[in-house]
C-alpha cells in the first residue's frame, strides 16, 4: 500500500448525532439513523464486503436531510431513509462502485 491508497476500499460514515429534543434542525438519530447505521453494518458482514468500513459519526451538519451518511473515498453523500435504501447503496455503491443518484444528496441540499 503507498500512501496515497485508503487503508479501506469504502469507509462509510453514518450520522447517529442525537440533538435536544424540539432542535429545529432535529437529528439523524430521531430519523432512525443509529437503527440504519447498525443495519448497514450488520448487512456489509453478511454480504461478506472485504475493505469496508461502517462507522458511526457524530453529527455531519445535514440534520434537515437526515439521516445522512458519506462514503469515502468518493466523498458521495446519501440521505437513506429506510433498510431499502441502505441495501441500494451497498449493493450498488459500496459493492459494485456506482454511485445510486437517486439517493444522492448535492452541495445544496
Amino acid at each position: 500500500m503507498t500512501a496515497l491508497e485508503s487503508f479501506y476500499r469504502r469507509h462509510v460514515f453514518c450520522c447517529t448525532n442525537q440533538r435536544a429534543e424540539g432542535h429545529p434542525r432535529g437529528d439523524c438519530t430521531l430519523r432512525g439513523g443509529a437503527t440504519l447505521r447498525a443495519y448497514m453494518k450488520a448487512k456489509a458482514q453478511d454480504m461478506g464486503l472485504e475493505g469496508v468500513r461502517i462507522n458511526a459519526a457524530g453529527c455531519l451538519d445535514r440534520c434537515e436531510n437526515g439521516p445522512v451518511m458519506v462514503i469515502y473515498p468518493e466523498g458521495i453523500w446519501y440521505r437513506c431513509a429506510d433498510m431499502a435504501d441502505v441495501d441500494e447503496v451497498l449493493e450498488r455503491h459500496v459493492r459494485d462502485g456506482h454511485p445510486v443518484e437517486r439517493l444522492m444528496l448535492g452541495p445544496n441540499d
